[in-house]
């Protein structure tokens, strides 16, 4: 019989006091068949809230947990490197402070496909916690049943991934650390995998204003890949996204004035990072946290 495949699970945080113990708890909870859970580090990104002291405390029940602290904010890319070189196992699962795996099977789910060698990354399946009664949160639920239905035609891997550490480190000026981190295994001739039955929950935001900021940034992230390194997200395909808000609506209901305001917002929010990018002023890799999307 063929040895089990070790892997670790990396967490990054900053102020995550109100989540992470879900999260690390999700994470040692999963049931696993033909993989070997070696370890968890979560790299603090100067918290002040107490997230140190819950991760310490959670050290003492489960022994392969590690806590790395930096002193000052670097950044996810900077703590994602941390954990890349911490690690003991080249396989590595990147999972948020502030999600937390739906069932017991997610992770297993996630891993299956690295049985095949050319594989070098996989994503899974965000399913947001709002209510889609509001504006905010329908526009949470809209997007994440889009990127969905994306990533099933043209993976676009994000929130929950895991790959293989070939030695390729993030620029930490730059975020869309899952972007960067595709685009470096298929250039040495891996494959990326969607796997929809990895599944997690994640928080959208609950205010328009917070739903602004998130997508404006995340955009700046894509608009600086498109810029930098030529690549265009599946999420900017004109095509994919109109046929994804067709099959999102038939699920979740056709709601005229919310799709229209969704696709205004996302609109700004993208005319916003062009003018950003075009005017140079730096990606924004180490993000203002928003704050409405904390509560899982």
């Amino acid at each position: 019989m063929a040895a089990d495949i070790p892997f670790t699970i990396g967490i990054c945080a900053y102020n995550e006091a109100e989540n992470i113990e879900g999260s690390i708890r999700s994470a040692y909870s999963q049931r696993l068949d033909g993989f070997t859970h070696a370890e968890t580090i979560v790299v603090s990104g100067a918290s002040t809230d107490g997230t140190d002291g819950i991760v310490r405390r959670l050290s003492e029940e489960f022994r392969s947990l590690r806590l790395i602290r930096q002193e000052t904010r670097e950044g996810k890319n900077s703590a994602v490197n941390l954990i890349l070189d911490s690690k003991s196992t080249e396989l590595i699962v990147i999972l948020n402070a502030d999600n937390s795996f739906v069932d017991a099977d997610g992770l297993q789910r996630l891993l299956e496909p690295f049985r095949d060698p050319g594989v070098g990354m996989v994503g899974g399946h965000p399913l947001p916690t709002n209510d889609p009664g509001s504006l905010p949160g329908f526009a949470a639920v809209l997007f994440w049943e889009m990127h969905h239905r994306i990533a099933l035609r043209s993976p676009k891997i994000g929130e929950l991934v895991a790959y293989r550490d070939l030695g390729f480190r993030l620029p930490t000026h730059l975020q869309s650390d899952e972007d960067l981190v595709r685009l470096n295994l298929e250039g040495l001739g891996y494959t990326a995998v969607y796997a929809p039955e990895a599944r997690i929950r994640n928080r959208g935001p609950e205010t328009v204003a917070d739903l602004i900021k998130q997508r404006t940034r995340v955009n700046i992230g894509q608009c600086y890949l498109q810029k930098q390194a030529g690549y265009i997200s599946p999420t900017w395909d004109v095509g994919l996204l109109y046929q994804a808000m067709l099959e999102a609506a038939r699920i979740h209901g056709f709601r005229p004035f919310k799709i229209a305001a969704t696709a205004t917002i996302e609109a700004y929010a993208r005319l916003k990072a062009k003018m950003h990018v075009a005017s140079d002023r730096g990606d924004m890799n180490v993000w203002d946290p928003v704050e409405t999307t904390k509560k899982l």
